[in-house]
Order: C-alpha cells, then structure tokens, then sequence
C-alpha cells in the first residue's frame, strides 16, 4: 500500500530498523519459492522464473529493507510533518480495499426526464459533468445534490433538431484546465475553461456526422473521432483563437453574453478500414493513438505524426463499443460477451475475460492502475484485477467476487415498459468514472433499448 523510507529523528537508526524483519521476509520468500517449484498435474503454457534462486541479499539491499517502512501510518506522519523522506502510496489501494470490503453504498441522483447519459468527468472532489443523449451538458454538485445545466454551444451554420444526437464524448486536459465535450451541433465540439465553464471556443467543420470520443494528447492538442470514420486533430491556444466581443443585452447593460472563439481542425485523417468510429485513447506509453471501430477493428496512429500505422482485425468481437488504456500500454476492448485485453506491442489478445453474466453487453471501461472496471448492460460494474488474472473477490465472503448493482433509474413513459414486464428491468451502465482518491465512484446511463427513454445516475461512497 505505501512506502516510507525513513529517517532517524535521534539515534542512529530509525524505528523500522528492526533485524526480525528480515527472518520474515525470508520465511515468506522460501515458502513461496518452494510452492513455485512445486510441481503441477497440467503444466502451464507459458512459465516464468526467477533471476536467481539464492535467499542471501547483500548488506546494502538488507540496510534498505530495513530503512523502509510500509506502514500506513508512518506514511502518513511523514506526509503531515513535511519530512524530506521518499515515500510513495499505491493510488488504487483505497478503491481495492473500499471494493473489497463491501463498503461502497449508492446513492441515486434524481435526473427528471433526462434521457440516457452518455459521459462523465469529475470536475473537482465535489462535482461532475455528464452529456445526455437529449443533448444536455449538465454539472452534479455532490454536496448540494444538485443538478445544473451548462449552455451548449451553437456553430455559424444554421441549426436543426435533426443535428442534435447527443454528447457523447467529455474530456479533461492533463492541466486540468480545459473541458472538451460535445456541440450543440452533434459533429462539432465544444471547449470549456475550468473551473468556471467558460466557453472558449467551438470546433467546426472536423466532421460530417455525430462525434463519438475524444482524447487528449496534452493540455493543447485534441483529436476527435466520429461516425464519418474520420479522425480529427485540433489544437486549442487561447492566444490564437479570435474571441469577439461580448455584447450586452438590452435590458440590462451590465449583464453581458458569452462570448467565445471558432476554430477549424489543423488536419483531419480518414480512418481507414473502418466505419463507423465509436471509441478512441491515447496511449502515453508509446505515443500512439488506438481507434475502435463497428466492424471489428482496431487502428493505430502515430501521436506524433498523426499518421495511421495499422488495422487489426479482433477475434470474434462483436458490439464492441469502448476502449480503454492502461498506464503501461495494455489496451481492454468491450465487447459482446467478454472483455478482451491487447498487447499494445502487436495487438495480439493476450487475455479474453469472460463476461460472468449471459448476454451482459460491455458499455464502458476504465483502469485503476492494476484494477479494470467494465460497466455492463445490465446494471452491473465489474472489477477484474490485470495482475492476479482473476475477478476481484470479497474479503468478506471469499464465495463471490465484487460486484456493484445499480438501482432501477427511471424510465418514462411506463406503458412502453409492457413488452419488458417478463423481465426485470436494469439500466445500461454507458460511463463511470474515478475522483482524483478513488474512493467515490460516479456511473450513469439509462436503458438499453434505443426507443426506451429514461435515465440512472448514482454515486457509489
């Protein structure tokens, strides 16, 4: 969980220089060395070994271990005194541990007639922003429990209802200090300054049809992907976007409108061999933008060139709609039936996690570090741990694994509901999302059908 390494306050050593230590470490290195070479019925595939098989550590390595202290406590006493030690804390501990001990609780977020949310940020540790498929940007302040709705932003081109489909994209700059999301048109996009929600620009002529995801590739840089099969990069500076004037309602000189700047894509690619892009990320550990298409593939672009270097046809993948990226570079798809994880190296699958649930769709996925959580179509977050391989268990009931139910939602009007009376109704889990400690959840969605109109949001604390 932490990792302190301490410093004698007075004395030559400190507290944690304690020689037992290292009898322990040993006893519980040379029980697992032996369960290693233990032999089993149906040998594995692929095996890995050790560097060296010797339990003697040199003096300095020893010195070190017993220097470090991996107390949470002393963590955190160093942490509050400011001492100059080298410390470092797992980020995804507090989920696995809140996960684990079954001390997640929902609270469900009243949304009126809302239909659908489609994508979520936290803007801060006590608000979040959501898009709606009604075409709604609205903000959640948890500690009000209360939801207010942000103006989207219209283009120079004369509008329609028909243009409207949603937002289905919001995005933050690593700086935290913008928010891309969806236009009012549906195939434009719209920037934000945070913490104000300002607007400061609007994206145009990028797309012809509705813009599915976004990503960041640093706090200037955009690229959006769309159901026209394009992609499209867009650089956002402050300094060379021409804002107009505000200007002044009549009725009251003081109150002025909101003005805001229009910009133009600095290139745009088409995707090729695919329709229909429906996910997108940036991998930061081999600069590389991965695309996931309707049909089944997977496409990468070089980040730096903005350039297409591959396809990949994935097995036996279908509905696969979202796409997510770990820190080290593993992509997980979702899929169908399953989730399925890819060597960013070759894009081979490398792991197919199988759905525990019969026909549970995969609508949305994320990483905590070493913890995938996959949103599913029938009102369930699942927790799969990369490093162990397996789903995560209860530390409480060690039978079942971790599992988060959401309530019902709402759905409107009811008598369209008759054909689903046979079954009880769940909503679709479209977007969830981690605060900055991990330690609070947000997920969002709304029925699975397409003529089924509704909504559910919940904060799991």
């Amino acid at each position: 969980m932490s990792k302190t390494v301490r410093k004698c306050v007075y004395g030559r050593r400190p507290p944690c220089y304690m020689l037992n230590r290292l009898e322990e470490r040993k006893a519980k290195a040379r029980i697992l060395r032996q369960e290693r070479r233990r032999k089993p019925d149906k040998p594995d595939d692929f095996v890995t070994y050790e560097d060296s098989d010797s339990e003697e550590e040199t003096p300095q390595q020893q010195n070190e271990i017993l220097n470090t202290s991996y107390n949470f406590v002393d963590y955190v006493r160093s942490r509050e005194s400011d001492f100059s030690e080298e410390r470092n804390i797992s980020q995804s501990y507090a989920s696995r541990h809140i996960l684990t001990h079954d001390m997640f609780k929902e609270t469900p977020i009243s949304l009126g007639n809302i239909n659908k949310v489609f994508c979520s940020q936290w803007l801060s540790n006590r608000q979040v922003v959501f898009g709606t498929k009604c075409n709604k940007l609205m903000v959640y302040d948890v500690n009000m429990r209360r939801v207010d709705a942000i103006p989207t932003l219209p283009n120079n081109r004369s509008n329609n209802p028909d243009t409207q489909h949603g937002i289905h994209a919001a995005q933050i700059n690593p700086s935290r200090t913008l928010l891309a999301t969806g236009a009012r048109h549906s195939a434009d996009i719209a920037i934000y300054r945070l913490p104000t929600l300002d607007p400061v620009c609007i994206g145009e002529n990028g797309h012809r049809d509705w813009v599915f995801d976004m990503c960041w590739l640093d706090d200037q840089f955009l690229v959006s992907g769309s159901k026209d099969t394009k992609v499209a990069l867009w650089r956002i500076n402050e300094d060379l976007i021409d804002t107009p004037e505000p200007t002044t309602t009549g009725e009251d000189e003081e109150q002025t409108c909101p003005s805001y700047g229009h910009i133009v894509p600095v290139s745009v690619k088409e995707c090729r061999t695919a329709q229909k892009i429906r996910s997108l990320c940036f991998n930061q550990e081999y600069k590389e933008i991965a695309v996931l298409s309707l049909n089944s593939y997977i496409h990468l672009f070089n980040a730096e060139t903005f350039s297409q270097k591959l396809s990949r046809k994935l097995p036996n993948c279908q509905d696969n709609v979202c796409i997510a990226c770990q820190p080290q570079g593993l992509y997980a798809v979702g899929c169908r039936s399953y989730t399925l994880l890819l060597d960013p190296r070759t894009l081979q699958a490398v792991k197919k996690i199988a759905s525990r649930y019969s026909g549970c769709g995969i609508r949305s996925a994320s990483f905590q570090e070493n913890i995938l959580t996959v949103g599913t179509g029938l009102g369930m977050l699942m927790f799969y741990d990369i490093r162990a391989g397996k789903y995560l268990e209860s530390s409480i009931n060690s039978s079942r694994t971790v599992v988060l139910k959401a309530s019902k939602g709402y759905v409107f009007p009811e008598e369209e509901m008759d054909g689903f009376q046979q079954i009880k109704y769940v909503p679709a889990i479209y977007t969830h999302c981690y605060d900055a400690s991990g330690t609070r959840l947000f997920a969002a969605g709304g029925p699975l059908p397409a003529n089924l109109v509704g909504n559910y949001a919940g904060i799991w604390q």
